[in-house]
């Protein structure tokens, strides 16, 4: 909300005519949790802001002509003018009666008017009282919205996410933790976007995802990596073949099987460790065709062109026509780690990868 510089900023002479009132004004410029309002603007007029701890809260129109004036004047105020009582107000704020009193006229001081008709014993609002009570209501309200607002961002609870996940992790279990994370965090504006490892490196470095879920290796040392999965790597027959008779497969069995490999181009670190599992079991991969995502790997599987290596998880998909055997290698494991810029992480990234381990713990 755009203001112009001046705007909120009459000299304290102008709200009062009087130095006592001017030197009240300067106190509440300097308080946090101040109001301000165009200068010069009636009732119907207020092209100014209501802020407090320089947290815009609303734009309004109607706000009266206020030179500054700190939330608690209004707290006072809409006290008195609830229980039409000081003495009573002064036990529902906590405090003193004659404090409160003296804070009631600062405050009047500063508007040039009388907010109450005071009698021996009663008290009674004028009508600019009524009109600042409305008013004032709204205001204490919206303060009490931002304070609420701004503490639930800092807990992660509103806001904005985006995140980037490799496909190999879209089969069981990031669906159940996005179901979780929405459930629990509805506004949370949650955007999803599945990607390759590399892509979600580039659009980290770019700014343009807040966290990624990627295979290791990832390439960039200057990424937080935070592992939250560790799965063993299987092979995916398509369905029938001899090697499906075995529980589990050494590498060298694969040496003259045709290989679905995802280029290189396209997912770099997934191709290199591919081939360096074949090249330690003894034999270079013949590639019998370039799958460039997962779920056309997978189709190539089951059409008996040839045999792939995935994660685990990747089982959860239950593809009609493919097998999937073990793989007897202690290496033959991959890392689904949460890759995030370097620094503390905001409270959203830090809820969601929270809900990832509880996800995971639950299995």
């Amino acid at each position: 909300m755009a203001n112009s510089p001046a705007a909120g900023r009459a000299t304290s002479g102008a709200a009062s005519g009087t130095g006592a009132a001017g030197a009240g004004s300067a106190g509440a410029r300097r308080g946090m949790g101040t109001v301000r309002a165009a200068s010069g603007m009636g009732p119907g007029t207020c092209g100014g802001t209501v802020e407090t701890s320089n947290i815009s809260l609303l734009s309004c129109r109607d706000v009266l002509d206020l030179d500054a004036m700190e939330l608690r004047h209004l707290r006072y105020f809409v006290a008195v003018a609830e229980e039409l009582h000081f003495g009573r107000a002064a036990a529902r704020l906590g405090m003193a009666q004659p404090p409160l009193s003296q804070q009631i006229r600062q405050l009047e001081r500063e508007l040039g008017v009388e907010l109450f008709a005071r009698a021996r014993r009663r008290v009674e609002l004028t009508e600019p009282g009524r009109v600042l009570l409305g008013h004032a209501r709204a205001i204490l309200q919206r303060a009490a919205h931002a304070s609420e607002d701004v503490r639930r961002a800092a807990r992660g609870e509103t806001g904005a996410l985006s995140v980037g996940v490799v496909a190999s992790a879209t089969y069981g279990l990031m669906p159940r933790v996005f179901r979780t994370f929405r459930a629990r965090h509805p506004d949370v504006a949650l955007g999803v976007a599945v990607m390759s490892t590399g892509a979600q490196v580039a659009a980290l470095r770019a700014g343009q995802l807040d966290l990624g879920l990627a295979r290791t290796p990832f390439g960039d040392e200057t990424l937080v990596a935070e592992t939250v999965l560790e799965e063993p790597v299987v092979v995916a027959l398509p369905a029938g073949h001899p090697l499906s008779a075995r529980r589990a497969l050494r590498l060298a069995a694969l040496a003259r099987e045709p290989f679905v490999l995802f280029p290189r181009d396209r997912r770099p670190g997934w191709y290199d460790f591919v081939l360096g599992l074949c090249r330690e079991a003894g034999f270079q991969p013949r590639v019998a065709e370039d799958a460039p995502e997962l779920a056309t790997a997978m189709a190539l599987v089951a059409a008996g062109i040839g045999v792939t290596l995935v994660p685990a998880s990747v089982k959860d998909l239950r593809r009609t026509g493919v097998d999937y055997r073990a793989i007897a290698s202690p290496r033959a494991r991959t890392r689904l780690v949460a890759l995030r810029r370097p620094g503390e992480p905001s409270p959203p990234v830090a809820r969601f990868v929270a809900v990832v381990r509880e996800v995971l713990r639950r299995g």
